[in-house]
């Protein structure tokens, strides 16, 4: 992959992005969200290969998998005006058949267009599947700057006031005082957290601190560290004695892998 292919694949996503641009302010707070969001996993992605051992183009085409990773997300949103995939339809999947049917990486060789589209394709599955080393490789530094900036999505969210939030970041849950037992065991075992056990915001919150143990390189944690984004969940939740078990958890895993490289 070149620099040109780039610079196309970045205006080619712009135009793309902005051909969902609406006119209701509500509506378009949600569209320019999953367009900053593009842009900040793309700085991640290609801090965390800068921190690894990718060459110069092994970096570009990772960058165009941050990049795509969400095109499926703006058709998503125009049609069933929401970002959750089971009330709608799966984004990866969508995007992944967008790059294919509009033929946007047709300059590039075979393998790094299989690499591109199928780790769009499975960015957001629960886990990774069985596929290619090399896909393999991709779909682990895009889940983690994925996730690193979906933790800034979400501490913006809750910092933000309710009428500036962008609706579809919601999911809808009561935000109650409890949280689920299921929820805390699962980050005590240091295992991620399903969507399916979520009931209120709590555990909401509790499920997407558990994505630390889903991180697959140090310099993701080191993000997280750096922007002091688990330490502000933290603080929205109850001060249990529960809670702060699961804090020294978090802290403790994520001082361990910084320590360890």
């Amino acid at each position: 992959m070149t620099e040109n292919d780039l610079k196309f694949f970045r205006q080619w996503f712009s135009d793309f992005s902005r051909s969902f641009y609406l006119s209701d302010a509500k509506d378009q707070r949600n569209i320019i969200l999953k367009v900053e969001h593009t842009d900040h996993v793309c700085r991640n992605i290609v801090r965390i290969a800068g921190a690894g051992s990718l060459d110069g183009n092994e970096t570009k085409i990772a960058e165009a998998v941050a990049l795509f990773h969400d095109l499926g997300r703006f058709p998503q949103f125009a049609k069933y005006k929401t970002f959750r995939d089971a009330d709608s339809v799966n984004h990866g999947l969508l995007g992944s058949s967008i790059l294919a049917d509009e033929n946007v990486l047709c300059n590039l060789p075979e393998n790094e267009r299989q690499i591109i589209i199928s780790a769009v394709k499975f960015h957001n599955a629960y886990a990774i599947p069985p596929v290619p080393e090399d896909v393999r490789l991709y779909l682990k530094l895009i889940r983690d700057a994925d996730k690193v900036d979906i933790y800034r999505v979400f501490v913006e969210y809750y910092e933000s006031p309710v009428e500036e939030r962008a609706s579809a970041t919601a999911l809808g849950v009561p935000d109650s005082p409890g949280y689920s037992t299921t929820m805390l065991s699962c980050i005590m075992d240091r295992k991620v957290a399903s969507y399916s056990n979520i009931r209120t915001e709590n555990d909401f919150r509790l499920m997407k601190l558990s994505w630390v143990f889903d991180m697959h390189f140090s310099e993701s944690l080191r993000l997280l560290h750096e922007n002091n984004y688990i330490k502000k969940i933290m603080d929205i939740l109850p001060r249990t004695k529960e809670i702060l078990d699961v804090e020294e958890v978090i802290n403790r895993y994520i001082s361990e892998r910084l320590q360890n490289g």
